[in-house]
């Protein structure tokens, strides 16, 4: 089966589905965006349920990236112990802080925030989603690298690859929403064994759906 569907037309298909998730909270439970930036980092190859439930007493802790500049490696592993890769999250995460100082010094822009240590083009891209910014860039997370070669818009599992066919196919106005609500739907609808074809409303582009009409 030829995975790459050409003759669909991507942005008419797709903005129902930014329309069923817009304004959906995001899965990591930040209240601002040091603190959204702190669990993009340490939610890598982790899971974003985990990273929620150790983040109020890391917070309470540490409120701000100035308080964040002047912890110790063993003050953080005390509250960071269970997170996995943790060494090298507690290392990114001072480095982070001691280049970054204060809340008001985050970038915002995709250039600054992917030189920052442990933050690549997804995390940033959620950032600057979540900040209001102007998106440089789409989201593709596990979800998106599962659902998006299933409907047919990209190939392969590379996630910068599929990032840029994603980009290639689709105005900026649909950047900054498309990848989370592909993520969300991938969450909730398009799971990796046994998706809910019924209750997809991309079902009728979608080529794994046509290919597995009979589920």
């Amino acid at each position: 089966m030829d995975l790459f569907n050409e003759s669909t037309d991507w942005p008419k298909a797709l903005r129902p589905l930014i329309e069923k998730y817009k304004g959906e909270p995001h899965p990591l439970h930040y209240k601002n965006i040091y603190q959204l930036l702190v669990m993009v980092v340490l939610s890598a190859q982790d899971s974003d349920a985990h990273i929620n439930k150790i983040a109020p007493a890391f917070f309470e802790k540490y409120p701000d990236m100035k308080a964040l500049s002047k912890a110790n490696t063993d003050g953080l592993m005390e509250y960071l112990a269970e997170v996995r890769f943790h060494g090298n999250k507690i290392a990114w995460l001072q480095e982070i802080a001691e280049e970054v100082k204060e809340d008001k010094n985050i970038p915002a822009t995709m250039k600054e925030l992917v030189a920052l240590k442990g933050v690549g083009r997804k995390s940033a891209n959620v950032i600057l989603r979540e900040a209001g910014k102007k998106a440089e860039g789409i989201l593709v997370d596990l979800h998106v690298v599962r659902v998006a070669p299933r409907l047919g818009i990209a190939k392969g599992k590379d996630a910068n690859k599929i990032e840029k066919e994603l980009m290639a196919v689709l105005p900026q106005d649909m950047w900054g929403e498309i990848g989370m609500a592909i993520s969300f739907l991938g969450r909730e609808i398009c799971r990796p064994t046994n998706p809910k074809h019924s209750e997809c409303i991309l079902s009728l582009v979608c080529q794994y759906c046509h290919a597995h009409k009979s589920n």
